[in-house]
């Protein structure tokens, strides 16, 4: 199947799809005469877990580590669940940086009048790094 095809079939622009094959991250199973890639079921699959890893916010890089092994049928389930562990840590990580963030705005976003005075205690806090 050609390009559109393929990603109408994976859910993503086509745009995604050819970035994905410019990378090496999911090549397309062949190319025709007239030079347009061609996509079979097995490469539409490779995108639709593309498309999944990445919407649990895997980088490029850890897409492609776990599309290798989920290739691979003699992998072990520890590694996939060794990067899975990984990247759950550092989503924990963000979400504790955002509370800390949502925590602080709304102090300032609650210091602050909002009427049509100039002194803004967001503004100052922000110039500053304090919480009003």
């Amino acid at each position: 199947m050609n390009i559109g095809d393929a990603a109408r079939a994976a859910g993503l622009p086509t745009k995604t799809v050819r970035y994905y094959a410019e990378i090496g991250l999911v090549k397309p199973a062949a190319r025709r005469e007239n030079g347009y890639r061609d996509y079979g079921m097995q490469e539409v699959q490779q995108l639709r877990f593309v498309q999944r890893t990445r919407s649990f916010g895997f980088s490029i890089d850890t897409c492609r580590e776990l599309l290798a092994l989920y290739a691979d049928h003699n992998r072990a389930s520890a590694d996939v669940k060794a990067i899975a562990l990984d990247h759950l840590a550092q989503i924990e990580t963000k979400m504790a940086e955002l509370q800390s963030l949502h925590a602080e705005l709304t102090n300032l976003a609650s210091a602050c009048q909002g009427d049509k005075r100039p002194d803004c205690p967001i503004l100052k806090g922000l110039a500053v790094g304090e919480t009003a």
